[in-house]
């Protein structure tokens, strides 16, 4: 470490550390820290776009969590990985590039947040975005994060789009510009066959700056506080505790696990928890790591009677000629994320816009990576955007290094299962139409018993997984909301010089991938931080279907 003292010590390199490590520093008369605890982010498996379930199970770059047992999913304990390294769970994210409905943050103004509605945040999307296709009142054309189109060229692709269109459905060409509801393709935040990650895009760049220092292997223990004012941050670092100050501010950007955690191990939080574990309350704030929201789905599978899907590649031949073709010229199969097509539709009439995401994948394919088809098969994923169920991230003790306590609650509600149960029939239906006749084989899971609510329910609770987009665990709101961590630039109520900015102070979920929103969410941030102006905002309109509340499709 070069120095003790610093104007903004940043704890997360990770996506929204990213952002604000590049735009903080960017004023050459202040000087920042970024403190990581993991190592750099140097692997090929993060570079390689196809790779990307490597690093989500490599404890060298991830924290790997795991839930309680979930009382709703059998008892499971539910894998939650977050990135441990430069760049964070954007270096090990599947790199589909979501932003949400224009109604998820226009319901983010109408509870007191005015100026997060869809008008004031479109701008910041296009700020941070460089699409290869260039700008468009939706897209941006100039931004740090490169992004590119979804290709959808592989037959299992091109049926899928298709389907969705006979099955009803419109065909979009943009899910994140005027209209996101119907099936089209997925954009990715890839470039020139690499992840382009909130590291590479923002970090990276910085890194000859000066008054930038990003510091690896950094654990953060606690936030130093002069009574309610933060003043700096103890860290250890190859068994060594050392401590720094914060001349204006310290920045939590670990996320909706680790910010909620470093919170509480420094007395901000809920009084009565902070007592039994004997840490002193600086503030007692009972929403710290209440408000727990993710995205549950299942994979409905299918054996593909053509020998066309990416099948190949999975095995130890095909990933050599895959590893070796893309480290020669960036091409081929290494250099996407597959994850070229999908969609959003609403489940029922009188839901207002989309609570349905599919991702859809030429290839049945396991987490551990293994083929439930043993040879050519298909998939699709899905789930509920806007679940109503709600978790927790308790401390268990007061050692920085014993995982917090994670409860998401999945499936809590029995909206959550009327939603999943749409879910998988949807997808069923869409499957079943003309487009894929030449393809369709045995349906894999849930499989052709399941067909009531309860055999699809005992599906969902044996095989739903996290969709890894966990948030709103330091919530935005009024000092009045009781829930409340956070005002809406990030300051942490009750204290001074505190602020969070990362995907936990979403007030509640959005309807699709989190990383983009997370993005643009520090992008705007970062201006109030430094005092500037906010972008004008946006008149770009969006499309609500005409008839929502009395048709599906």
């Amino acid at each position: 470490m070069s120095q003790k003292e610093f104007d903004y010590i940043i704890v997360g390199a990770g996506t929204a550390g990213s952002v604000l490590a590049n735009r903080l520093s960017a004023d050459p008369d202040t000087n920042v820290l970024v403190l990581e605890a993991g190592p750099r982010d140097r692997s090929i498996f993060i570079n390689m776009p196809a790779a990307f379930s490597e690093p989500l199970k490599r404890k060298s770059m991830n924290w790997a969590y795991n839930s309680m047992p979930e009382p709703s999913m059998d008892n499971r304990r539910m894998y939650c990985p977050r990135g441990r390294v430069i760049g964070g769970s954007s270096s090990i994210n599947g790199m589909v590039y979501i932003r949400g409905h224009s109604r998820d943050y226009d319901r983010w103004a109408s509870n007191g947040l005015s100026d997060w509605d869809y008008a004031h945040c479109l701008p910041y999307f296009r700020r941070a975005q460089r699409h290869e296709l260039g700008p468009n009142p939706y897209r941006g054309g100039h931004g740090p994060i490169r992004v590119t189109a979804g290709r959808a060229k592989h037959p299992l692709h091109v049926a899928w789009l298709e389907a969705g269109q006979q099955a009803g459905y419109p065909y979009t060409h943009d899910v994140n510009g005027y209209q996101q509801e119907g099936i089209g393709p997925f954009d990715r935040t890839t470039w020139n066959g690499e992840r382009c990650s909130a590291a590479k895009a923002y970090i990276h760049p910085a890194l000859k700056r000066e008054n930038l220092e990003v510091c690896t292997g950094c654990l953060a223990l606690r936030i130093l506080f002069d009574k309610t004012r933060a003043v700096g941050v103890e860290y250890s670092r190859k068994g060594q505790i050392e401590k720094l100050n914060a001349r204006r501010e310290v920045i939590l950007c670990g996320g909706a696990i680790n910010s909620p955690q470093l919170l509480q191990l420094s007395g901000v939080g809920p009084a009565d928890h902070l007592k039994k574990l004997n840490i002193p309350v600086t503030a007692d704030l009972p929403g710290v790591g209440e408000n727990l929201q993710d995205h549950l789905e299942v994979y409905v599978q299918y054996e593909s009677r053509e020998p066309v899907s990416l099948y190949p590649s999975l095995q130890p031949w095909g990933r050599v000629k895959v590893g070796l073709e893309w480290i020669i010229s960036r091409t081929g199969p290494g250099a996407t994320n597959h994850f070229e097509t999908g969609g959003f539709i609403r489940s029922r009439p009188g839901i207002e816009f989309p609570n349905l995401q599919f991702h859809f994948l030429p290839l049945a394919i396991n987490y551990d990576g293994s083929s439930p088809a043993g040879g050519h098969g298909f998939q699709a994923h899905v789930g509920p955007m806007r679940p109503t169920s709600r978790g927790h991230v308790r401390i268990k003790s007061d050692n920085p290094a014993d995982a917090p306590q994670i409860l998401f609650n999945y499936m809590g509600t029995e909206n959550d299962r009327q939603e999943m149960r749409e879910a998988v029939r949807h997808t069923r239906e869409i499957i079943s139409q003309k487009a894929f006749d030449r393809y369709r084989g045995k349906e894999l899971t849930p499989g052709t018993d399941a067909q009531s609510n309860s055999e699809i329910d005992a599906f969902i609770r044996a095989r739903g997984e996290s969709a890894y987009h966990p948030t709103c665990t330091c919530k935005m709101g009024s000092e009045s909301d009781p829930e409340a961590v956070v005002d809406g630039e990030g300051r942490v109520h009750g204290v001074e010089n505190l602020r969070v900015v990362d995907a936990s102070i979403m007030p509640d979920l959005i309807s699709g991938n989190t990383d983009t929103p997370t993005v643009m969410i520090a992008e705007k941030l970062s201006d109030r931080i430094l005092g500037k102006d906010p972008l004008p905002p946006s008149d770009a309109p969006t499309w609500i279907h005409p008839d929502w509340k009395t048709e599906q499709r």
